[in-house]
């Protein structure tokens, strides 16, 4: 099929509809509480673009959002309904006054804030780039926030030639791009996971470990001269196990356990997001140097079964839906 026929046949074949539908929640609780529901379609603004949303991934943060763990702590509280979704790509269907670097038809993928599972967004020009050729819709949604938050991680721990450094949790979506991104940088990393992703990363050239009592000791028997940084993308008492490896708090970072950043001096790590960082990940997976692993798919009305995936807590890569599936487009 030829894919500008395709593309322009999806954009002409919704362009008309004054709704989309979107994932919602009216309550925090259970991944059922999701629902599809019929909302104003966006329009731009000036300096705005509106994307026709093919792929969003879902992150550990959706599902944090959705149960309300956030709203515990007083962070991002809002009025029901609420969506959900901080990556996509798709293609661009309108654009606000004053942008002319890109024009509807184009490819792209980008980040938002909690709005990208639905059938369109609107975001400003400078959180979008193109989207290669050659990357799948899938891999393009599950790219940019994950990837940011990992390349955050690198630069904020300061990785360089010659450190040896743990990654916990190093099967996730955060986890494999931050395996990546540090051996890009010249480390030596040891990453923890469970057994059965041992294999997997080997293949992302990581050492594998266990995760859970006694990692600490296992740690050391692979590493006996120390650990330059680590970074915590599990929880589960991995700040601690850090610290017991006698590494430098300054030298490491959590995603997940900000509660005890302050009792153990390590940083929280938050992503910075940038369109040259995303530009730089894109370039990179371009080349061949950043893997995005993408495990399980699902159209956008199944995104309660998309969370229990990501929930289970076991899972490599990425969980991605793909949104074009909702109203049965074929391409």
């Amino acid at each position: 099929m030829d894919t500008r026929n395709a593309r322009d046949g999806y954009v002409a074949r919704i362009a008309h509809a004054p709704t989309m539908q979107a994932v919602v929640f009216d309550e925090y609780g259970a991944p059922d509480v999701l629902r599809l529901a019929d909302l104003p379609l966006p329009a731009p603004a000036a300096g705005e673009v509106r994307v026709r949303v093919r792929a969003a991934g879902v992150q550990p943060a959706d599902c944090a959002t959705r149960s309300g763990w956030f709203a515990e702590r007083g962070i991002g509280m809002a009025e029901f309904p609420r969506q959900l979704g901080n990556e996509f790509a798709g293609v661009i269907d309108a654009v606000g006054e004053g942008v002319t670097s890109l024009v509807p038809g184009d490819e792209v993928l980008g980040w938002t804030t909690a709005n990208a599972y639905a059938e369109a967004v609107v975001v400003p020009l400078g959180q979008l780039v193109l989207k290669p050729v050659m990357m799948s819709w899938a891999v393009a949604g599950a790219l940019s926030a994950s990837g940011q938050t990992a390349q955050t991680a690198v630069e904020a721990l300061a990785i360089r030639r010659g450190d040896i450094v743990l990654v916990h949790g190093a099967a996730g979506g955060v986890g494999t791009m931050a395996v990546q991104l540090a051996r890009l940088r010249g480390a030596h990393v040891i990453g923890t996971a469970s057994r059965e992703n041992h294999d997997y990363l080997r293949a992302l050239g990581a050492e594998p470990v266990v995760y859970g009592p006694g990692l600490a000791d296992r740690v050391r028997a692979i590493a006996p001269h120390g650990v330059h940084a680590a970074l915590d993308g599990s929880g589960r008492g991995a700040l601690d196990a850090s610290i017991e490896l006698g590494i430098d708090p300054s030298r490491i970072g959590t995603l997940v356990d900000f509660e005890d950043v302050q009792r153990l001096g390590v940083h929280a790590i938050r992503s910075q997001r940038s369109r040259e960082r995303l530009q730089t990940l894109v370039d990179l997976h371009d080349a061949g140097n950043l893997r995005v692993h993408v495990r399980d798919i699902y159209p956008l009305a199944y995104a309660a079964v998309a969370h229990r995936d990501v929930e289970n807590g076991h899972g490599r890569g990425k969980v991605v839906l793909m949104v074009y599936e909702t109203r049965g487009f074929a391409l």
